[in-house]
């Protein structure tokens, strides 16, 4: 946790990953995000992976260092409410982050009646409204059948929510950016950010929309290998997989020192009246002719001779290691500063990341935890509405509002 964005005070009206990841990086680097849910829960409240209590990993995952609300969203007291808190007074309030539709209660045009310099960030599937999450989106933009091995028909879907994951990010940097431009003009606004739209717009970035227009066709699966470089899985000796990856000149040639390659690669250039070191893209056409030449002399060593030798002529390389041995890897987690052990609504201990940016300059505060389901039901609604006891004890009464669920 860091203090950059100390003061501010954003509402969050989400499920899921991308509109919840926003809020998250928001809390992370110092503002208060109040998020508010169904009174039991929203849709995302009890997704896998489940705790052996049934908690959900992934919600006290995504929710950490933020504040809970818990409304009766089908009553209109509740949506009043939620209404309320996204259009709350303060310089530094007036952000709304939701991935509720376009319509409706949390529509910009009603939020904007109540409050005129509200700045809502908005997660969408579709840019025309309709529904999508990431693995549509990923699907309808062809990398299923980019990914997985040479050969396999079959569609390939990635386990990373890779398309959420940049909208969240991108809504963080949309928020911030309007927060600046209403200091400089006074003026609210509503983004957009459709996964549709970031997905294509990073296939562009990246080249393959242009790629795929030029030639008439995507590119073709290939299992492990780096497109337009030289990169691929390898096995060692003593059959441990080995990622080996030589873009730049320096990482070729270092490679092939390490690798006692330098004279057979010399050949092969030769007969083939090329140059490996300075072109990349020639690696890559030329794999088929490399890779045997590197598979015999993956072979012949083990990974303790050829780890020390990598590191020694600095080649970008990695192991394959499953998730159990990756959480004793001190680079990773084990001795990472950005995590520590916290106790979280589940009850578990268990170690969780703050902020994934290092400043230097600026102390690391300590992960703060996800907040039980309504825990600052009460404290949010007298402090930011400014409810009096009272009337905070009706709304409990009608079963406007909730607080923590202590189960």
């Amino acid at each position: 946790m860091y203090d950059l964005l100390k003061g501010l005070r954003v509402v969050e009206g989400s499920a899921f990953v991308a509109a919840p990841t926003c809020g998250l990086y928001l809390a992370q680097m110092g503002a208060e995000v109040i998020r508010f849910d169904n009174v039991g829960g929203g849709p995302d409240f009890r997704r896998w992976p489940l705790a052996e209590n049934g908690s959900s990993l992934y919600w006290e995952g995504l929710n950490k260092g933020k504040k809970s609300v818990a409304l009766d969203l089908s009553s209109p007291a509740g949506r009043e409410i939620a209404q309320r808190l996204a259009t709350a007074p303060g310089k530094d309030a007036g952000l709304f982050i939701t991935n509720f539709p376009v319509d409706g209660f949390l529509a910009y045009e009603k939020l904007k009646a109540l409050r005129e310099d509200l700045i809502c960030v908005r997660v969408m599937g579709w840019a025309d409204g309709s529904q999508g999450m990431d693995y549509t989106i990923n699907a309808a933009l062809g990398l299923p059948q980019m990914t997985g091995p040479a050969g396999d028909p079959r569609p390939v879907n990635h386990v990373l929510a890779a398309w959420d994951l940049l909208t969240g990010a991108y809504c963080a940097f949309g928020l911030v950016s309007a927060l600046l431009a209403r200091m400089r003009d006074g003026g609210g606004r509503e983004i957009r950010a459709p996964l549709s739209d970031i997905g294509a717009a990073t296939m562009a970035n990246l080249g393959f929309t242009a790629e795929t227009m030029l030639s008439g066709h995507q590119r073709p699966r290939m299992g492990n290998d780096i497109f337009g470089a030289f990169g691929r899985d390898f096995v060692t000796r003593d059959g441990q997989t080995l990622m080996l990856l030589a873009i730049t000149p320096r990482q070729w040639s270092k490679a092939l020192e390490a690798l006692g390659l330098a004279v057979e690669v010399a050949a092969l250039e030769a007969e083939l009246g090329v140059s490996f070191a300075t072109d990349e893209g020639l690696r890559f056409t030329h794999r088929a002719r490399l890779y045997p030449l590197f598979e015999r002399a993956f072979a012949r060593r083990t990974a303790a001779d050829l780890g020390p030798a990598f590191d020694a002529g600095g080649v970008t390389w990695g192991a394959y290691q499953p998730l159990e041995a990756a959480l004793d890897d001190p680079r990773l987690y084990k001795d990472n500063p950005a995590f520590q052990t916290v106790r979280h609504p589940s009850g578990l201990s268990y170690p969780a990341p703050g902020a994934m940016a290092t400043i230097p300059q600026d102390v690391r505060g300590p992960v703060q935890p996800a907040p039980k389901l309504g825990q600052n039901t009460d404290e949010v609604l007298a402090e930011v509405l400014g409810m009096s006891g009272p009337e905070i004890g009706r709304l409990h009464d009608t079963g406007v509002v909730a607080g923590a669920d202590r189960r």
